[in-house]
Parts: structure tokens; sequence; C-alpha cells
């Protein structure tokens, strides 16, 4: 059996890449609208509302959480706020109403350096690489807030996705997008993080690549870590997700097992095709 740790059974306890507390028992701060039941959530965005600078609101009560060892998934039509409730979860815009937590601990205030030291991994939608450098380069610059050796870590990443060991030495920006998107999301795993976010991970590449980059996916949540994701191939993301969020308009329309909503009839018809 493979000593990977991104390849063992879901719920791994290898405490040097899962992080080895649950989630805890996390309420809304005051003011944000409310109560849920959110006692195993590692990662929440609670309740919450706001939009981009001074602008107007976009995001409206919208809650999303994810689970230790869950795949999440956020789904909805174009325009409906996917995107902007990940960002808002990771920093990147004013949450005028609602919280933010991270294993118990309200985040709300922290910049997005901040949350990626707390652990937290982001992987954008687009210029998520850095195409004039390497590889390695790309895994190495994904390192960069660790003061321990990473060589262990990048040997696990190549073993998740071999055709970058093979690549190593070659730019970023010479691999197809498939190869782009596998070196972005090693790259967030060398910071060992211990919930890892990914938005829209696979836009642009084929049928043929989507799937396999879904399969690796699976084979990290598989490690006990904790993953949110926005996904425009809505079908299949629930094919594979622990739990789904449906937005419309920066609001929660329906939430439930991947497997529920694949078979919730509403979901079919107004976002599936039936």
């Amino acid at each position: 059996m493979s000593d990977n740790p991104y390849q063992n059974d879901r719920g791994n306890m290898d405490f040097s890449i899962v992080n080895p507390r649950e989630g805890g028992d996390m309420q809304p701060s005051p003011g944000t609208g409310h109560a849920m039941s959110t006692a195993s959530a590692f990662l929440i965005g609670d309740t919450m509302t706001g939009g981009y600078g001074n602008g107007p609101n976009i995001l409206h009560d919208c809650t999303i959480a994810v689970d230790a060892g869950e795949i999440a998934v956020i789904v909805g039509p174009n325009g409906a706020g996917k995107s902007t409730a990940m960002k808002a979860v990771f920093g990147m815009l004013n949450v005028r109403q609602g919280s933010v937590r991270l294993d118990g601990e309200d985040i709300t205030d922290l910049t997005p350096q901040a949350r990626v030291a707390k652990g937290m991994g982001f992987v954008p939608q687009t210029n998520n690489i850095f195409a004039s450098m390497s590889v390695e380069e790309n895994l190495e610059m994904g390192a960069f807030i660790r003061r321990d050796d990473i060589r262990e870590t990048m040997e696990q990443v190549y073993e998740l996705f071999p055709i970058l060991k093979d690549k190593r030495r070659q730019a970023a920006g010479e691999l197809s997008g498939g190869q782009r998107q596998q070196v972005a999301v090693g790259r967030a795993l060398m910071t060992k993080p211990k919930v890892l976010m990914l938005d829209e991970p696979t836009a642009g590449v084929s049928p043929i690549v989507m799937d396999e980059l879904f399969d690796r996916i699976i084979e990290v949540s598989r490690t006990g870590i904790p993953i949110l994701m926005v996904e425009q191939n809505a079908r299949q993301a629930l094919e594979i997700a622990d739990k789904g969020y449906v937005l419309v308009q920066g609001r929660n329309a329906h939430t439930g097992t991947g497997k529920e909503l694949l078979e919730d009839p509403e979901v079919r018809r107004s976002f599936l095709g039936g």
C-alpha cells in the first residue's frame, strides 16, 4: 500500500498532513442573523451579507460550511454569487453582516494572508500559477510560510500528480490547462492546509481531465482535509459532494447532500437540465 497519505482511506489521521482538531461548536456573532446547528463545521461562512468595496451587497444572509473530511460544493446559475461567497470566506470582500469561523475561531476581520497562516489554502479560478517559473518552483512558492523541511510534502504532491514530477523542470506556463490546475492545487497543498478552497478547478478543461481532477480532489479529502469548492459543472460536482449549496442571487436556495440535490426535482429542473 502506498505511504502517501493522500491515497489512504478517508479520515486518515496522519497529523503531519491532516489538521488534528475537529470542528468546534460555532455560533453566529451578535447581529448575524438566525442561529445554526454547526457543531461539526470546521469552516463556516455564517449568514454572510456583503459585497466588494463600497458597492452593493451581492451576498444576502448566505451560509456555507464544510466539515472535517468532507467535500462541500457551491453550485448555481451564472451570477448567483458562487465565487463571491468563496471570496467572502477567504476575506477578499467586505462581510457587512455575519461571520467567518475556522476551527472554532472567528476570523471575520483577518486579511487573506492571515487566513493562509491560519491554515486556509485557496486556489483561484484564474491567474493561479507563476507561468514563467518551473513546476517545482511553483510548489516551493506554495511553502513560503513554512520553516520546516518541505521535501516530504513535495513528494506527496508528486505522488498525487505524477505528471508534475515528470515536468518539474518545465515552465508551468507551457503545461496544458489541466496540468496547470494540478500545479495550482499542488502549490496550495504545499502549505499543509487545514482546509482547501477551490474556485472552479475544472474550468476550461476537457471532460476526461475534469474526471481526473475530481478523482484527485476525492483523494485529498480522504486524508481528512475539508474541501470547499465552487463548480460550474454542477452535476459532476454534486456526484462527489458530501454536501451541496445551491445559490441564487447571493442567497441559499437549496442545501443538502450531493445525492439529495441530484434527486431533488426542482434542483434538477432548474439547474441540472431536467
